[in-house]
């Protein structure tokens, strides 16, 4: 049998995957609000991003929230990488799928990865 502690860890682990990587709601939680409190802290990830890498948001225009919606959901973002880390990473998913030209520059930040 398990620990009192160790329930709560696989509860908090099944709430965090819910709220950050598309998971679906534990039991006892309203499906409806986790996924608005879900697309809370994509948006808020979301603007980071921008503001972190505003050369990606502008060469996306319009197209950038939906890529990182997409980006964001298999790609969660955990405590052990840094939130420039986390942008620089999108940015070399975005080249790797040919949504954004790879940079020409060999100093480019886009293919940066810590």
């Amino acid at each position: 049998m398990t620990s009192p502690r160790e329930r709560l860890a696989a509860r908090q682990a099944e709430l965090l995957k819910a709220l950050l990587a598309g998971g679906d709601a534990p039991a006892g939680f309203a499906t409806d609000r986790l996924r608005i409190e879900a697309d809370v802290l994509r948006n808020k990830r979301s603007r980071l991003v921008a503001f972190l890498r505003p050369d990606l948001a502008e060469a996306l225009g319009d197209r950038f929230g939906a890529l990182f919606r997409e980006y964001a959901t298999s790609h969660p973002k955990t405590d052990a990488i840094r939130a420039r880390a986390h942008a620089d990473t999108f940015g070399a998913w975005l080249v790797e799928r040919g949504e954004v030209p790879k940079p020409r520059s060999r100093f480019g930040r886009w293919l940066r990865r810590n």
